[in-house]
């Protein structure tokens, strides 16, 4: 009787409806696009589904036009822990460097650091997950000539840091788009190639950031 217990228990565990990673994607504009058809999100939910991975993982697309990281950390109660994320995708730092020469605001880079550690503790508190991603490009030119490239590379390697302090997986998204651009942008043309306009991702930079991610979500 006992034995038959148990492979009851076993067969009905086997077909229990499996519990879905909710990620949770938190960021700017870029993320707020991306779950628009061809955006970042759409195709990894897309590749997620074509690899039969569809019953392991839910997409949650949390991005607002401008925003900055203290934006992400005032709202980042409403706007994620409330949603019981297993996994959430940080991708900020554009408009922190972009805001400070075309609005004279932006985020100086200890403040900037201060609030990326800040959001990090309340999600480590809650035992969630993290991917950290760089801030990929405001400008193609391989040259380095555009104009925040500077602040971009400080920017990325200050969450480099934070990723290696605290042992989280890090998508290098500005070393990718700079090596893409390296191969594909002879003419060091200031957009076109990943982006349509210097810094939103046309097609092609949103089917990279989509299988970068992947690579990364799969792991966890």
């Amino acid at each position: 009787m006992r034995v038959i217990y148990c492979f009851l228990f076993v067969f009905i565990v086997a077909f229990m409806p499996q519990k879905k990673k909710r990620v949770v994607f938190f960021g700017d504009s870029i993320t707020q696009q991306g779950v628009e058809p061809g955006g970042y999100i759409t195709r990894i939910d897309s590749i997620c589904k074509l690899e039969n991975k569809a019953a392991e993982f839910e997409f949650i697309g949390s991005g607002i036009g401008g925003n900055k990281v203290y934006d992400l950390y005032l709202r980042l109660d409403d706007d994620v822990l409330a949603k019981n994320p297993d996994i959430v995708v940080i991708y900020i730092g554009v408009n922190d460097v972009w805001h400070k020469a075309s609005f004279g605001t932006g985020t100086d880079p200890d403040k900037f650091e201060r609030f990326y550690n800040a959001i990090l503790k309340k999600l480590k508190e809650r035992n969630v997950k993290v991917i950290l991603c760089t801030p990929a490009v405001i400008g193609e030119r391989t040259d380095f000539s555009n104009q925040q490239d500077g602040d971009m590379n400080r920017y990325s390697d200050i969450i480099r840091g934070i990723a290696r302090k605290n042992n989280l997986l890090l998508v290098d998204l500005r070393q990718k788009f700079l090596d893409y651009n390296k191969q594909h942008n002879p003419d060091n043309k200031e957009s076109g190639i990943l982006t349509r306009d210097r810094v939103h991702l046309n097609e092609k930079g949103n089917q990279l950031v989509g299988d970068e991610l992947w690579k990364g979500l799969k792991t966890l």
